[in-house]
């Protein structure tokens, strides 16, 4: 199906049933809707790029979260860049481009004052959703206000061609420490070695020891431990924490899809032998200092000092496919929907 940048209805995305396990396509309807009309102090945005997200599995659940489970029939929800097209707040005129959490659908109606505004002259708008948005700022405090890096430590990082823990690592160099990556093929270990400047790159998919090959590439021990996975990679670096080392705990995608608890982890005694910190985060409770993080991030990479990697699928159609296969790791870097072309927009820059 081709890509659909306007027409006169909204294509959306629900929630049609809960999965059992492993998501299936089936759990996911695609439906068309009239174009909703913005009220006071509203606007009507038309997406361009979707952000799919680790976190969204967890929302199909009918459990007690951070955020409240999506409720079937509801759209999905999720991170949306696009542009007003009509606009009933002066504030966040037409033509603006906006960032908020509008779902999986073409067309949103929300208040102005719930969007953040982007600067297209920055950086490509599909940055809001990465780098230069939420898998950004997720990367900025989870390592640097949970972790508090100190240079020559070393940080090891799961899933770290992603859009979280690319950066993480960059980060991490910045801050002058020596950093691993642990990824799930060998072109994505050659990516975060050549391209984003980690110093060590292990393909758990390849390496039957897990626990052996980390402690080859940290002789000294890990010092940090950003782990966006869970399950066995965690447990095998556990057990090669250093002294005082400190875990930030940013998501465990390895266990999303099951549908029992698994035992464990039994290793958390290596945490009072090292005295070391293990703590989760959200990154919404560092709201109010997102401006900071994204004033850093925005110069790391105007600077060439953060680089990113985009992984787009075009067509809102075929979200629930993208995001199946983002949860089993497929995704090479930010994995975005492309909803729209900008120029096709009302208000585009001609």
């Amino acid at each position: 199906m081709a890509l659909q940048a306007s027409g006169n209805r909204n294509i959306q995305i629900l929630l049609a049933r809960r999965p059992q396990g492993r998501p299936q396509i089936e759990d996911f309807s695609v439906v068309e809707s009239p174009i909703p009309e913005p009220g006071d102090e509203q606007v009507l945005v038309q997406a361009l790029y979707l952000s799919l997200d680790p976190y969204m599995r967890g929302r199909m659940n009918d459990t007690k979260s951070y955020v409240p489970p999506v409720q079937i029939g509801e759209v999905m929800g999720g991170g949306v860049v696009g542009r007003v097209i009509k606009s009933a707040d002066p504030k966040v005129p037409a033509g603006t481009m906006v960032e908020g959490l509008l779902g999986w659908q073409s067309h949103a109606v929300e208040k102005a004052s719930r969007l953040r505004i982007v600067d297209p002259r920055l950086a490509p708008v599909s940055t809001a959703l990465g780098v230069l948005g939420m898998p950004g700022i997720t990367a900025y405090f989870g390592l640097l206000d949970i972790c508090q890096p100190k240079a020559g430590e070393t940080v090891v990082v799961s899933a770290a061609s992603g859009a979280v823990g690319g950066v993480v690592g960059q980060i991490a160099k910045i801050r002058g420490c020596r950093t691993v990556g642990i990824v799930g093929s060998d072109a994505k270990a050659e990516y975060i070695v050549d391209d984003l400047g980690y110093d060590a790159a292990i393909n758990h998919r390849t390496t039957p020891n897990i626990k052996g090959a980390i402690a080859a590439a940290c002789p000294d021990g890990v010092d940090v431990y950003f782990d966006n996975v869970g399950g066995p990679i965690t447990d095998a670096v556990v057990e090669c924490l250093a002294l005082h080392a400190r875990v930030s705990l940013c998501g465990q995608i390895s266990q999303y899809n099951n549908e029992k608890v698994e035992l464990g982890p039994r290793n958390l005694w290596r945490l009072i032998t090292t005295r070391s910190r293990m703590e989760g985060f959200i990154v919404f409770d560092f709201r109010d200092r997102y401006p900071e993080a994204l004033k850093a991030l925005a110069g790391w990479v105007s600077a060439g000092r953060i680089r990113y990697r985009e992984d787009i699928v075009r067509g809102i159609e075929n979200a629930p496919r993208a995001f199946l296969g983002l949860l089993e790791g497929e995704n090479f870097g930010k994995r975005l929907i492309q909803i729209a072309d900008d120029s096709q927009l009302p208000g585009a820059p001609s």
